[in-house]
C-alpha cells in the first residue's frame, strides 16, 4: 500500500482498516480532478481533488479538503472506509461519537427535571401562582402577609 503525507500510524490505522474491511486497491478506481472552492491559484491549476469509487459496493467519494493531492489520498479512503462499514451495518467512530452526546444530553435533562420539576407539558397542568415569602426592600410596604405573583416555575 502506497504512503500518503501523515503520520506511520494513520498509514498503519487506514491499512488495518482496509484490511479488516476487505477492501482492496485494486477494488478501488482512483482519479484526479480539478478542486474548486478556497484555495486560489494552486487548487484552480492542479488536480488535487481525489475521485473513489469501491467497485464492488459502487460506493463513491470525492474528496478536496485539503491543497495537497497525497492529503485528500487519504481522507477519501478514509471516508470510504467509513462509508462501507456503514453500509455493513457497523458502528462507527461517528455514531459511537453520537451516541455519547445523547446520553450526556439525557443526563442533563434529567437532572434538569429534578432540579426543577417537570416543565414539558401543557400549560393547563402548570401552577400558575406561586407564593413568594421574600421581604420587600422598602419597610413601608412590607405588611407581613407573603405575596403572590404570576410566572412559571
Amino acid at each position: 500500500m502506497v504512503l500518503y503525507a501523515v503520520s506511520e500510524e494513520k498509514n498503519r490505522w487506514l491499512r488495518e482498516k482496509m484490511e479488516a474491511l476487505g477492501i482492496r486497491e485494486k477494488d478501488i478506481e482512483e482519479r484526479f480532478v480539478r478542486s474548486s472552492g478556497s484555495g486560489g491559484q494552486k487548487v484552480n491549476k492542479t488536480s488535487t481533488c481525489v475521485y473513489l469509487k469501491h467497485i464492488p459496493t459502487g460506493i463513491e467519494v470525492k474528496c478536496m479538503k485539503e491543497r495537497s493531492q497525497s492529503l485528500n489520498r487519504f481522507l477519501a479512503r478514509r471516508e470510504l472506509v467509513t462509508r462501507v462499514e456503514k453500509q455493513l451495518g457497523r458502528l462507527t467512530n461517528e455514531d459511537s461519537m453520537i451516541g455519547k452526546a445523547r446520553q450526556r444530553k439525557s443526563k442533563r435533562k434529567k437532572r434538569a427535571r429534578l432540579k426543577y420539576g417537570k416543565v414539558d407539558g401543557p400549560a393547563d397542568q402548570r401552577p400558575e401562582e406561586v407564593t413568594d415569602t421574600r421581604r420587600s426592600c422598602a419597610p413601608e410596604r412590607y405588611s407581613g402577609q407573603a405575596r403572590t405573583q404570576s410566572f412559571f416555575v
